[in-house]
């Protein structure tokens, strides 16, 4: 599926998000603890936002059955099902779409999970010194 592609300028092409392999029924889990601030469809297909507890805000899509705006969520909640029908998705047959905003600023959810993080060295024995 397609991973994360920021755009080089806000207004550009790119891919604000990821894409999960998810046939449509499957329960779409919080990432994290939040509320529920969008419910509803957005041109086509369901869409779920969580403004989570740190600030960061989540968007998952397509998806159906989510709480009312307003909604407490816990990490592991479940936050709907992946839609099935004549939504239209860029993912054949189906996959949930998972953004992450922080601010106006897309970030890579992946990085956002346990070890998820990006690659770093970490020091270690200086050749020739042991």
């Amino acid at each position: 599926r397609a991973r994360f592609d920021p755009p080089a300028e806000r207004w550009s092409a790119g891919h604000r998000g990821v894409d999960l392999d998810a046939p449509a029924g499957t329960a779409v889990l919080a990432p994290a603890a939040g509320t529920v601030v969008v419910a509803g469809v957005v041109v086509d297909r369901g869409v779920v936002t969580l403004q989570h507890d740190d600030g960061l805000r989540s968007s998952l899509e397509p998806v159906t059955g989510a709480p009312a705006v307003g909604t407490r969520v816990a990490p592991g909640d479940v936050v709907g099902r992946v839609q099935d029908g004549p939504a239209r998705s860029h993912c054949t047959p189906r996959c949930l779409h998972w953004g992450v905003r922080d601010g106006e600023v897309y970030v890579d959810p992946l990085g956002l999970l346990p070890g998820g993080g990006p690659v770093v060295l970490l020091p270690g024995p200086v050749r020739g010194t042991a």
